[in-house]
């Protein structure tokens, strides 16, 4: 018998993770879910996590290395930069277009805008507290970041994502100036440890429906508890905020990342969205695309037919600095906010959206709390009460699972992207 596609073993686990979460809820099974379901998820996020720090090591350092070319790097970086940085800002402002039509923000009860804020206020105050140490860092700072002190520190967090990129940038472009045959058996290791890595990621995949499954109960478990009736009660309060969201998020999907492949590739979008899947299933329940990144560059080097050199340097890169969906979500939810409390935004103040959003998800990366933290100070660019995000905290892991699956459709449309510009892109697969 013919073995199910991994695509649909995983789809079938989130269904089923589905409706054993909802049967739970009702059933008043949440300590049993949180104590034996649960950890099976976790199990699966920390193996993807394991992997994730060698993987860009191993796979930056070979891919710069066999660049061979200081130009060709500065060429490929420098397209892959412009485009993420295009692709962000055209997510932004599809969000405040979104956002300005459907004024989510003025449907809301007033009754439920005032039990919002109470359920979340202690959370709400959390998140803003952090904000006072990201603000009072330098304009410089996000680049002082970036360069680490310590290279076993910075390689020891998946939050030093960055730092260990331009590590492995750096001792890639020291191989380059070289000979060959002083660095080859340094690139012979990297390469190795590349392969293993790969060969990893097709172990941990084996559990991947039983970790999406676990992933999704609990995630029901945590927004529901043994109470439902809440649950669709928040749901429809904030169904419009969440509509404005996702109808952004799936517009930027047809239009920037659909639209780019039509004019600037040659493969075709069902090519790209069937090699893609297992990718973007996995995103969607772990709301986390560095624990993506191992399966996302298997996926694009095996099934989109990117080169190795242009994914091993496109993607990292990607997951640590490009993030549409989580800027097109700050955009829409800075606006939601302003409205429910009944604050207008004129130009200017949507124009500083724009900016600031766009420099922040360049930064994220480097701050801990990123998305919610990121909006806080979004917020106060604006002038609107950064205590208003408790208005969408009850929702937000939620919507977090349909960005992160934007974050990761991005990073692989532009890796095939660059590799088409480089002719580095598998004919078989156009």
């Amino acid at each position: 018998m013919k073995k199910l596609a991994l695509h649909w073993q995983i789809i079938i686990g989130l269904v089923l993770g589905l409706a054993y979460g909802m049967l739970a809820s009702n059933s008043g099974w949440s300590d049993f879910t949180s104590d034996w379901v649960a950890p099976i998820g976790t199990i699966f996020i920390n193996l993807l996590k394991l992997i994730a720090m060698p993987l860009v090591l191993s796979s930056l350092i070979t891919g710069v290395a066999s660049l061979s070319d200081i130009k060709k790097l500065s060429r490929i970086g420098g397209k892959t930069i412009a485009i993420y940085i295009g692709t962000t800002t055209i997510a932004v402002t599809l969000g405040l277009l979104t956002v300005n039509m459907l004024k989510p923000g003025d449907k809301v009860p007033n009754a439920m805008k005032e039990k919002l804020q109470v359920t979340y206020e202690k959370d709400a105050s959390k998140k803003a507290g952090t904000v006072k140490e990201v603000k009072d860092r330098g304009p410089l700072q996000p680049i002082v970041d970036i360069i680490p002190s310590n290279f076993f520190f910075a390689a020891s967090s998946n939050r030093n994502m960055l730092q260990v990129v331009f590590m492995a940038i750096f001792i890639g472009i020291g191989l380059i100036q070289i000979p060959k045959d002083r660095g080859k058996p340094i690139k012979d290791f990297f390469e190795s440890l590349n392969d293993i890595v790969i060969k990893l990621v097709d172990i941990i995949m084996l559990m991947a429906p039983y970790g999406v499954f676990a992933l999704i109960a609990q995630t029901i478990n945590k927004v529901a508890g043994n109470n439902p009736s809440e649950v669709l009660e928040l749901l429809g309060a904030l169904g419009y905020y969440m509509f404005a969201v996702i109808i952004g998020l799936l517009a930027h999907a047809a239009i920037t990342y659909m639209g780019l492949l039509k004019l600037m590739t040659r493969m075709q979008i069902n090519t790209f969205f069937k090699g893609l899947a297992p990718a973007q299933l996995l995103a969607f329940s772990t709301s986390s695309s560095g624990a993506t990144l191992p399966v996302t560059m298997e996926r694009c080097e095996e099934e989109l037919g990117v080169s190795e050199e242009v994914s091993s340097f496109v993607l990292p890169l990607g997951a640590t600095i490009n993030m549409d969906g989580t800027a097109l979500y700050q955009a829409v939810a800075a606006v939601f906010i302003a409205q429910t409390l009944n604050l207008s935004l004129d130009i200017g103040a949507q124009l500083t959206i724009v900016l600031t959003t766009v420099l922040a998800s360049i930064g994220t990366a480097a701050v801990p709390g990123a998305g919610i933290v990121m909006l806080v100070i979004i917020l106060e660019a604006v002038g609107v009460p950064s205590a208003g995000i408790a208005l969408i905290l009850g929702v937000d892991r939620i919507l977090d699972m349909v960005r992160t699956t934007i974050n990761v459709t991005g990073d692989a449309t532009v890796a095939v992207i660059i590799a088409e510009s480089e002719n580095q892109l598998n004919s078989k697969t156009n």
